[in-house]
């Protein structure tokens, strides 16, 4: 019996069919890498699904950003409501990585600021790849690094069912032990509080909480209640309590990790005094010292990951342990699949990490502040990462040609089940001088229109600061207006998306982050300011993706803005208007009339 169950009121239309067949096909013949071309509005998370449906192992699914993460998340949530659908992104809403620049002599400390719901998400994602198999991850690229063992984490973790021996003492040593916090209010996650015989621990992993009663010297009940109303939404046989944090480690782990963090230590000394590096060494003295003496106390230090390799026990230059080793393997070989969505971003971000992390380490080792054990804190290289993923479906509408020579079959997802064509696209000149007007005088004439029909508009600029300054400059006009681009945090670009559909504002302008996978149907007009500035953001691949966005809306159309036709302009028009032509002989043959696509608009991060 599958253990995926599908919920949809459609049926699969247009190219899906065939799409499912051969990618079913391909996974049962043990394809390595297979790529489904499919066009924006197409439909590719639905016919991913499908092929989800037929088989019984957990699922990766891998976005290039946290948007689109989240967007995939919320319809995979859709798709299998009876299922377990979890989100894991990088948790930080404020990131400055530790660094050291040697030319100014200055050394930035790391900076984060946690997003908490984000945090909740990431221990349910891991939870429930060690409590179920029927279960999705939807991530971003950071899934590649460091995480923490999975044993440790698994093994920390605390059973209890009803009728097993336990003590009032045994089980708050043992919560402690595994990093839960003691708090009587019970203010955040990871903590628990004591009434007599009864535990109330508010776990990592979720809004719930658990409750666990003691009665000579036996768990009595286990119970799961409402936080807020102290309700009990269900009665358990057993219960699973997974540590608050997922680097763990046993105290035998830390004791052997201190010896050989300060035989590390005394070779680096030894190394930097032989070079005459007196305030290296002594700057890498104070600041391990201090972290010993933290784990010696505490068992965690500020930094923690960093010693990573000593507190695991593995060897110089040995992979990390990272989302991917939460998932089962069989016979040293993955058991699950893995889809890249987007991967023509997805695939370079991934390949790229490794190198960008090593080379700012490199630096703290060298200049002494760190031990050269940091470096072994770090993401999968990309060859790692291949070894770990198993069978692979590629998504994009624009795949490169990585994807594309290694797949064993290359499916094309042209025919939208709505009948939809690829948008119309005109060409205007950044600046008219018979009209002596510019881009944006041309632009704002447009946005009225559509917002006189209660459409919406996307404004592509090439930089951050552009995007900011068009917004202000329109608000200024009269239009209600926003903008997102890298720099706006996690959750409030899902609320920006609901609000943009919601008809909150009208118009959305951005850089990077509105090309790729946004599903917005109230979309009718794609502008593209600047779209003969040659380069990434203005790339073949860039402007197709950009103009995607309009083809969920009957009415979609795309202003290009430029005053010469680039060779990525020239090739961008040129795959769209084949895209055209197959679109329209289907309609044409078999009499359909395009729709343009009704989708609900929900939260995101609803349950």
């Amino acid at each position: 019996m599958a253990i995926f169950k599908l919920k949809s009121s459609f049926k699969p239309k247009g190219d899906q069919p065939k799409a499912i067949s051969q990618l079913v096909e391909g996974i049962k013949k043990n394809y390595h890498y297979q790529t489904l071309l499919g066009v924006t509005g197409s439909g590719k998370t639905f016919t991913m699904a499908n092929v989800i449906s037929h088989f019984d192992l957990p699922i990766l699914v891998i976005a290039p950003n946290k948007a689109l993460a989240a967007q995939l998340y919320r319809e995979y949530k859709n798709f299998f409501p009876e299922n377990s659908v979890n989100y894991f992104v990088s948790y930080y809403d404020y990131y400055q990585p530790e660094a050291y620049l040697p030319i100014a002599d200055t050394y930035i400390g790391k900076e984060a600021l946690i997003n908490e719901e984000i945090d909740r998400l990431r221990h349910q994602a891991t939870s429930a790849l060690m409590t179920r198999p029927d279960v999705i991850i939807v991530a971003s690229v950071s899934c590649i690094y460091n995480l923490g063992v999975p044993l440790n984490y698994f093994g920390a973790s605390l059973c209890l069912e009803i009728g097993k021996p336990i003590t009032r003492g045994d089980l708050l040593r043992q919560l402690v032990k595994i990093q839960f916090l003691r708090d009587n209010l019970l203010s955040k996650r990871g903590t628990f509080r004591v009434r007599g015989e009864a535990f109330e621990i508010l776990p990592a992993s979720g809004a719930s909480l658990y409750q666990v009663q003691i009665e000579n010297q036996k768990i009595k009940s286990l119970k799961l209640l409402d936080p807020f109303s102290r309700k009990i939404i269900e009665e358990l046989k057993e219960l699973i309590i997974f540590p608050p944090k997922h680097f763990v480690s046993t105290e035998p782990q830390r004791e052997t990790a201190i010896r050989e963090i300060k035989k590390e230590l005394e070779e680096r000394l030894k190394y930097f005094k032989k070079k005459k590096l007196e305030l290296e060494a002594e700057r890498l003295k104070r600041r391990t010292l201090y972290d010993l003496k933290m784990l010696k106390t505490i068992g965690y230090c500020h930094g923690i990951e960093n010693y990573s390799r000593h507190l695991s026990g593995k060897l110089a230059g040995e992979p990390p342990d990272t989302l991917l080793s939460y998932f089962p393997y069989k016979n040293n070989k993955p058991d699950f699949l893995t889809i890249i969505d987007e991967s023509h971003i997805s695939i370079p971000q991934l390949y790229g990490m490794y190198e960008g992390d090593r080379s700012r380490k490199e630096t703290l080792v060298e200049y002494g502040w760190r031990l050269p054990s940091a470096l072994d804190n770090r993401p999968l290289k990309f060859e790692e990462f291949e070894k770990r993923i198993g069978q692979t479906i590629f998504t994009s509408a624009t795949p490169a040609s990585w994807e594309i020579k290694r797949s064993a079959q290359v499916i094309e997802q042209i025919i939208r089940p709505t009948g939809l064509i690829d948008p119309e696209i005109e060409i205007r000149p950044v600046f008219d001088q018979k009209r002596n007007r510019n881009q944006i005088d041309d632009l704002i004439e447009e946005i009225k229109k559509i917002v006189a029909n209660n459409e919406r508009v996307i404004v592509n600029t090439l930089t951050k600061k552009m995007s900011e300054d068009l917004a202000e400059f329109l608000s200024k006009k009269g239009f209600k207006v926003n903008y997102m681009h890298s720099e706006t945090k996690t959750l409030e670009r899902a609320k920006i998306l609901t609000d943009f559909r919601k008809g909150k504002f009208d118009v959305l302008v951005g850089v990077n982050l509105l090309r790729e996978g946004l599903d917005l149907p109230e979309v009718s007009l794609v502008a593209i300011l600047d779209a003969d500035r040659e380069g990434f953001l203005r790339s073949q691949t860039s402007l197709i993706q950009t103009m995607g966005r309009t083809a969920r809306n009957v009415k979609g159309k795309v202003i290009l803005y430029a005053d010469e036709l680039t060779k990525s302009m020239k090739k961008a028009i040129k795959e769209t208007a084949r895209r055209r032509e197959i679109q329209l002989e289907y309609n044409r043959k078999y009499g359909i009339r395009p729709e343009s696509i009704k989708k609900e608009i929900e939260e995101i991060f609803r349950n």
